[in-house]
């Protein structure tokens, strides 16, 4: 009772504020010598001076950025970029205005979607080049999972639109409609030039220069053959094979690969793989089933013949008039052969190489290795969609669905060349000369 007694008077003086228990002591620290307490205040003093210094880096780096960023664009390069996007519409028009007036019942359908496309282009594209490509690196990786993500949600039924025996196409109903695989051409071109420009001498490793962009493209390959998307596939794997190639690989892989992909076509021409036999048989004679499955390459032979070295003149094709398929898309080339004749065609393919040649040369003249990678990934992209697209359209090339850029109707392929035009841009303003 006594101890108890205690206790309570104790709880009660602690109550009160008269406590008579003693407050647990602060622990002391050791007793430092003068020569330790001044190395400890030196190392402190010289702690700030480094993350001071670390800052003004970083604020020096970001202002030396935005003033690059801020320098003036490449003039020609933009001009050309404007004068293929003006003359593209003026030939879309003209080629598509048959279909549009007796499939649509509105002769300018094709032309009035295509220009307000190609208007909100030019705006990403401006904006695009108004903004540091430096600021890429950072939404590299997430910007290519998304794209897989979307080739993964175009198999779905229900969710991938099919046209054309394909599932490339992501939408709601007719009113909204885009192509992941658009998308994600230029996740790859932005991914590989950002984690190769991080590698340099490890680019010479199959570990680090080959596996991981082998895993990738084989990911995106086996997702766009699911749809099918047989030219989508060939520009993605040609575009992050010159990036691999420019990135450092070494010589001997990119012969293996030559040579891996020509002994595969000798293969397909000769018909031991069976695969797209009907296609390279239409390839090299046409006309053994002209009203069948050479019908389309035909019908283009027939017009680029028709235009001669003159042409027949703008606006008056005859093959547009619901005899050449896809005259307004993937074969609107042989219209402008028709109507501009041999002289239009090629003044058109010259503005074409005129393009290329000044990516390349925005390329080599880049701030930096990402940069330069970004440029030459765009530019060869560009390069080989329009040859491959002029080589299937003459009979140069087996038929595999690839569009003119500028060109050929598609309102996400327009908006994405464009934006892309805006990354070349972009990367001119910081070109050292």
């Amino acid at each position: 009772m006594a101890d108890m007694w205690h206790r309570l008077r104790d709880a009660a003086d602690v109550l009160r504020g008269k406590s008579t228990v003693a407050a647990p002591r602060r622990r002391e620290e050791p007793s430092r010598t003068p020569e330790e307490r001044r190395a400890r205040a030196e190392a402190r003093k010289k702690k700030k001076t480094r993350d001071r210094q670390i800052r003004e880096k970083t604020r020096e780096k970001e202002r030396e950025s935005r003033e690059l960023a801020s320098g003036p664009l490449d003039l020609p390069f933009c001009l050309l970029i404007l004068l293929l996007t003006a003359v593209g519409l003026v030939m879309l028009l003209s080629a598509s205005f048959p279909y549009a007036y007796y499939k649509m019942q509105d002769p300018v359908y094709f032309f009035r979607m295509q220009g307000i496309f190609a208007l909100a282009g030019i705006c990403f594209m401006l904006i695009a080049s108004r903004i540091n490509y430096e600021n890429l690196r950072p939404i590299a990786k997430l910007f290519l999972i998304v794209s897989i993500v979307l080739l993964v949600l175009v198999l779905i039924p229900g969710i991938g639109k099919i046209s054309h025996n394909a599932r490339r196409w992501i939408g709601v109903g007719s009113l909204f409609r885009f192509q992941p695989s658009e998308i994600t051409k230029l996740a790859v071109i932005i991914w590989f030039s950002y984690d190769i420009s991080r590698k340099r001498e490890k680019m010479r490793t199959f570990q680090d220069g080959i596996l991981p962009y082998m895993k990738i493209m084989g990911v995106i390959a086996v997702l766009m053959m699911l749809e099918p998307h047989l030219s989508g596939t060939i520009l993605i794997l040609g575009t992050g094979a010159v990036l691999m190639l420019v990135g450092g690989i070494q010589l001997r892989w990119v012969l293996g690969a030559i040579g891996g992909a020509g002994f595969v076509a000798f293969l397909m021409i000769k018909g031991i793989i069976p695969y797209g036999q009907s296609r390279i048989a239409m390839w090299k004679n046409p006309f053994i089933d002209a009203q069948g499955q050479g019908y389309q390459l035909v019908q283009s032979l027939i017009s680029i013949g028709s235009g001669g070295l003159f042409g027949v003149g703008l606006g008056k094709s005859r093959q547009k008039f619901l005899y050449l398929p896809e005259e307004h898309n993937d074969f609107i080339f042989a219209v402008v052969c028709e109507e501009l004749g041999l002289i239009g065609a090629t003044l058109i393919m010259l503005l074409f190489a005129a393009m290329i040649l000044r990516g390349y040369w925005i390329a080599l003249h880049a701030r930096d290795r990402f940069g330069s990678l970004l440029v030459t990934g765009v530019i060869t992209q560009m390069a080989m969609q329009t040859f491959f697209n002029i080589g299937v359209v003459t009979g140069f090339l087996p038929t595999t669905g690839i569009s003119l850029p500028f060109f050929s109707y598609g309102g996400t392929a327009i908006l994405i060349q464009l934006a892309e035009m805006g990354i070349v841009l972009s990367v001119s303003r910081q070109m050292k000369l």
